[in-house]
């Protein structure tokens, strides 16, 4: 087999606006077409991956976090902060315009809740309200439960969304509650300020993203107050080592006969796959040698995008720079570096999130 299964996924999209949203956050709003609104459907709190143009390497490629819902009228909308090392972000609050096009990968990740009618915790830290504020608008749009957001930054100026939070909050008085938290004013929350605030609240389903160290202290915290781990879903950001728009060489067609071959069943937007899935090959690499569209973005073990649970069977994963022991133990694997391990003795059975 010549060609290769990754072909065409990506998309050369539009800005058609850019917003300032603070004196270092510009939201970029992108115009898809209609033939690709299919391709870029997404869930609220997934992200995009850009092809961010460099001088030294030809490009980069970076995640950035829909800030727009799915559920409202709204563009397919990415919110960017510089950071002091960051190229990307730098890059594009100081080059991005209207009328320019980026080409762009199709939404991942699984920072989303599985059910927007549920009561939500969320903890927000700087530019991590980004997928938070996704999360909060579907929710105030499609569900009925209960929303208490807790949003840290520096200072009044760096709070991103602030009117448009301010705006929600008297639209939906009874379920949304924010918690504006400044360290100009009140200092860096410690863990048990956090196990506080999240303590009336353990039976919620908590979303924290933000800053490592304060995505730590908020994790402390909620275990902390009790709540399960199950419960508690963190969304983690690396900067891409690999290059994801490259396109990925198909499995070759003799190997799917090969002696060294595990059956598996994969399940996946509601469709079920009976794969050989040869000894040596990522499963992702596998689903899309035969056409299945399986979701991934790095390729590379760093994003997340392509996790599933394993729910039968034995696997390997080559590498891993997103899941924890925890999300191990219970299942989760990154289908871009998971191999089928032929000493297993049960069948391999994979849902994907």
């Amino acid at each position: 087999m010549t060609e290769t299964a990754a072909r065409g996924r990506s998309r050369m999209l539009r800005i058609v606006r850019v917003a300032e949203e603070t004196r270092d956050a510009r939201s970029l709003v992108f115009e898809v077409p209609e033939a690709d609104r299919d391709r870029f459907s997404y869930r609220p709190g997934q992200f995009l991956t850009l092809r961010i143009p460099s001088d030294r390497t030809g490009s980069v490629a970076r995640c950035y976090s829909l800030a727009s819902s799915p559920h409202e009228a709204e563009q397919l909308t990415v919110t960017v902060k510089r950071t002091a090392d960051g190229y990307g972000s730098n890059w594009l609050c100081a080059n991005a315009v209207e009328g320019m096009e980026l080409e762009v990968l199709p939404p991942g990740g699984v920072f989303t809740p599985k059910d927007l009618g549920a009561d939500l915790l969320l903890f927000a830290g700087g530019s991590g309200i980004t997928p938070v504020f996704s999360i909060v608008k579907s929710a105030l749009a499609q569900g009925s439960g209960k929303i208490v957001l807790v949003y840290a930054n520096r200072d009044e100026s760096s709070v991103i969304f602030a009117d448009r939070l301010a705006a929600l909050s008297a639209r939906y008085p009874r379920r949304l509650t924010v918690i504006h938290w400044l360290e100009s004013v009140q200092g860096l929350p410690s863990r048990g300020q956090l196990q506080a605030l999240a303590t009336p609240f353990t039976g919620y389903e908590a979303f924290v993203c933000g800053p490592a160290p304060f995505m730590d202290a908020v994790t402390d915290a909620l275990s902390s107050a009790g709540m399960p781990k199950s419960r508690v879903h963190v969304e983690v950001f690396t900067s891409l080592s690999g290059d994801p728009f490259a396109e990925v060489p198909a499995v070759a067609q003799d190997t799917a006969t090969a002696k060294s071959t595990v059956p598996a069943e994969v399940e996946l937007a509601g469709q079920t796959y009976a794969v050989d899935w040869p000894a040596g090959t990522p499963l992702v690499d596998v689903l899309l040698a035969k056409g299945i569209d399986a979701p991934y973005s790095c390729r590379d073990g760093e994003c997340g995008s392509c996790q599933a649970t394993l729910l039968k069977g034995k696997v390997t994963m080559i590498r891993n720079e997103v899941l924890g022991e925890d999300d191990v133990a219970e299942g989760y694997i990154l289908t871009c570096q998971a191999l089928p391990d032929p000493t297993g003795t049960d069948p391999i059975k994979i849902e994907f999130l």
